[in-house]
């Protein structure tokens, strides 16, 4: 089930680019169009594959940027030997990539799932090269108060048995790709969506964003992930669009809320949407973009 261009030129037509690190490690983005930058920031365990019908949608008038971190999607799945996977590592590489390009505009800034965290990471460094946000079921910040973690993401996190499911059988990517729309995917999405991770070498990021979540002072994220929060402020007068998917059980209506109460300017709209919000309600989220970016042209 490895990626084939050539088999999902229809739903995926773009050329690949690669940025070489320092660490020699290699992160494939897509890079179409050109305008204003459009960077599109996923999560765990998609890759850019996610934005493929908001990059054929906003190419034409914009420069649609999208990665895959190092592990997922087309760049490099290095063994934790000379990667830790951690969330500082992901927005060190984000900045990298965006310097690289040498962009002479502010970035209209994307993100979701774990994308919310690495994005807002980039985007609180550099808060003067971020024009507007897009937040799409995704958090920057702790747990919101009294939303449980939920049993599911629990088990991959804390156990060596969701550990093993994951590297054996890619149960993480595999459930996702079936619960995540609510419309239901095709098959040649779903597998879209999976191919990146079909070995257990290739599927060590989607274990490791699920073991690396902040929850407590302990977890080794949890003092960066707390310094985007507090610097959440320096964002908040940014044009910004908010968009969730109501039947998400991870990014749920307290994560909605939260993103609302640090950007109160913001539009916010919920969906009869899943996770994938994308899947279920990409031409009324694009809609709602064109608006934004009409508006605060």
């Amino acid at each position: 089930m490895t990626f084939n261009h050539a088999e999902y030129k229809d739903i995926y037509p773009f050329a690949p680019h690669y940025l070489t690190h320092k660490s020699g490690l290699k992160q494939h983005f897509v890079d179409e169009g050109c305008g204003e930058p459009l960077v599109m920031i996923h999560g765990n365990p998609s890759w850019s594959f996610l934005y493929r019908d908001m990059i054929k949608a906003f190419s034409g008038d914009f420069r649609a940027i999208a990665p895959d971190h190092i592990g997922c999607g087309l760049s490099d799945k290095p063994g934790l030997d000379s990667f830790g996977y951690t969330l500082r590592e992901h927005i060190d590489n984000l900045e990298a990539l965006i310097e690289s390009l040498q962009l002479q505009q502010p970035i209209n800034l994307v993100v979701h799932d774990w994308g919310g965290a690495i994005g807002m990471g980039y985007a609180t460094r550099h808060p003067d090269k971020v024009k507007r946000l897009i937040m799409l079921n995704t958090g920057a910040f702790r747990l919101p108060d009294n939303c449980p973690f939920p049993w599911p993401v629990w088990l991959f996190r804390n156990t060596d048995l969701g550990a093993c499911l994951n590297q054996t059988f890619n149960a993480f990517s595999f459930i996702a790709s079936h619960t995540c729309s609510l419309k239901g995917m095709s098959r040649k999405v779903r597998h879209g969506f999976r191919a990146p991770y079909d070995k257990p070498a290739n599927r060590i990021a989607t274990t490791r964003f699920v073991q690396d979540i902040p929850l407590t002072p302990d977890d080794p994220s949890y003092s960066e992930l707390v310094s985007i929060e507090e610097n959440l402020h320096k964002l908040a007068d940014k044009p910004a669009l908010i968009c969730f998917g109501r039947l998400d059980f991870v990014f749920t209506r307290h994560f909605y809320n939260e993103w609302k109460r640090h950007f109160p300017k913001a539009a916010a709209h919920s969906f009869h949407a899943g996770h994938y919000v994308l899947e279920d309600a990409g031409a009324e989220i694009f809609a709602l973009m064109r608006k934004l970016f009409d508006a605060q042209a």
